[in-house]
């Protein structure tokens, strides 16, 4: 699997400038509630595919990321 230092994503602030600068996705608060909503749902095909290719510490950070951006 992958170790933490070959996440695609390091911090917070380089997955958020991702998500809103390079991919231009406004983090509504409906938004972000749905993606972590199908993110926990282990039912959700996106979320079995990405769980085989980053694994579930990985999966679990963007949940949090997704959180944090929420509080914001």
């Amino acid at each position: 699997m992958f170790d933490t230092k070959d996440f695609y994503f390091q911090s917070y602030s380089e997955w958020h400038k991702a998500i809103t600068e390079r991919c231009k996705i406004d983090l509504t608060p409906e938004y972000i509630r749905s993606r972590i909503s199908a993110l926990q749902n282990p039912k959700d095909k996106s979320t079995q595919e990405f769980r085989v290719k980053y694994g579930e510490q990985y999966l679990l950070q963007v949940i949090e990321w997704f959180r944090q951006a929420d509080r914001v």
